[in-house]
């Protein structure tokens, strides 16, 4: 990151929509991909305490 003098500003990075989208797609996909193996593991949990018994 560039050093600032004082009294100067920072300059702003141009937003783009289309890379917040891109990572918000992403990212929703990483979270129910890890929502699945979660339950995917509490039934494979449920299973093994019906069968230990």
């Amino acid at each position: 990151m560039e050093q600032l003098n004082r009294g100067e500003t920072p300059k702003k990075e141009k937003f783009n929509f289309k890379e917040k989208k891109e990572n918000t797609v992403h990212s929703l996909f990483e979270v129910e991909h890890f929502l699945h193996d979660f339950r995917n593991i509490c039934k494979g949990l449920k299973l093994y305490h019906i069968l230990r018994k």
